[in-house]
């Protein structure tokens, strides 16, 4: 007799890592859109004085990174919930605001672990398509709103395309958005994000109760490694949240990472400047070249490949270039050093060359 297994998650993708060169193999991994920094000094050696204390369990509370944040954020420290990862407070938002057969909604494509987190916490994902220009349709996502609808995520930057929303098209958005229905602003990219007229998530989390914002420590602050995300949210949903967390999931290495990492952001936004001028650099590049690249507020590119995806892909491969390929869609291409920024631009225009013409 086989154990009892809920059938349903035989219909769940697993979720998919970014690809990894192997060992030894000269190859750049820009597949995971992590910081090609290593994380500061000033951050390393904080973290010295907790390792001799991992025998026991972190402060589930966090009161000195939520009381940073909250003087940070200039938001009550009540609105504040933390997480393994924004990826795991989005679960954690999903499991507070749905019951079984609820919808979430989102543009599609998007962050692809969206419809994984619905289908795990038995809600049901609803995809609306990007427009012309890898950009969020709101208008179509706000006509997609139905009774059942509990929870909207728009991920601004966009992930993978890179392209945000702006702050009109959110408030024309919000007015056709019921007072019920939670919208989520996911800005795991903010830090890159220079567009003048988009739209920022805590601004909309001031002036509408029906706001959450996401933001982590994985990309600018360069902790993917150790997992830490957050919400600002309406209290009632940020107690919620804190009731579907796993318990003791941020550690305290994590805890105190983010601290030092907010004490000298300074010295990030250094890093932060570096890599967007990088990104603006290798888009100018690319298109100097004839190749029609989609614009970026994030710290990777995307390049609409269409049906010709997976032969570009395994171009970019041989050349060193582990990308992120969305068969049928395009390849998202992180940010990387110098090194790796010039190999990018080599690569890209030669394998756009030897690709199939509907690449």
């Amino acid at each position: 007799m086989s154990i009892v297994q809920r059938t349903s998650l035989h219909a769940i993708p697993a979720y998919k890592q970014g690809a990894t060169p192997g060992a030894g193999e000269r190859a750049f991994k820009l597949s995971s859109n992590e910081n090609p920094y290593p994380p500061l000094g000033s951050v390393i050696a904080g973290l010295s004085s907790e390792l001799g204390a991992i025998n026991q369990y972190p402060n589930a509370a966090a009161p000195e990174l939520v009381g940073a944040l909250a003087a940070r954020l200039g938001v009550g420290p009540e609105t504040i919930a933390l997480g393994a990862g924004s990826v795991e407070v989005a679960g954690q938002l999903i499991h507070a605001t749905t019951n079984p057969g609820d919808e979430v909604l989102f543009a599609w494509r998007s962050f692809e672990a969206y419809p994984i987190l619905a289908h795990v916490a038995g809600a049901t994902p609803v995809m609306v398509p990007l427009d012309g220009h890898g950009a969020h349709d709101l208008a179509a996502m706000a006509e997609a709103i139905t009774e059942r609808t509990a929870l909207v995520f728009i991920c601004n930057p966009n992930n993978p395309t890179g392209t945000v929303v702006d702050t009109a098209a959110v408030d024309a958005f919000m007015a056709k958005v019921p007072a019920r229905v939670l919208v989520v602003i996911d800005e795991a990219y903010v830090h890159f994000n220079t567009a003048g007229d988009s739209a920022i998530g805590l601004d909309f989390f001031r002036r509408y109760p029906n706001v959450a914002v996401l933001h982590t420590f994985s990309k600018a602050y360069g902790l993917a490694g150790l997992r830490i995300g957050y919400a600002v949210a309406p209290p009632e949903v940020a107690a919620n949240l804190r009731k579907t967390a796993v318990p003791f999931g941020v550690t305290a290495l994590a805890q105190r990472a983010a601290v030092l990492s907010l004490e000298h952001e300074d010295e990030l936004q250094v890093r932060i400047d570096e890599l967007v001028a990088a990104r603006e650099s290798l888009l100018a590049v690319l298109r100097s070249a004839g190749i029609n690249a989609t614009d970026s507020q994030a710290n990777f590119i995307w390049l609409s490949t269409g049906d010709a995806t997976e032969a570009v892909d395994a171009l970019l491969r041989e050349a060193g270039i582990w990308a992120r390929a969305f068969p049928g869609d395009g390849i998202r291409i992180s940010i990387g050093s110098p090194e790796a920024n010039e190999a990018i631009a080599k690569t890209v225009i030669s394998a756009l060359a030897e690709a199939p013409a509907n690449a």
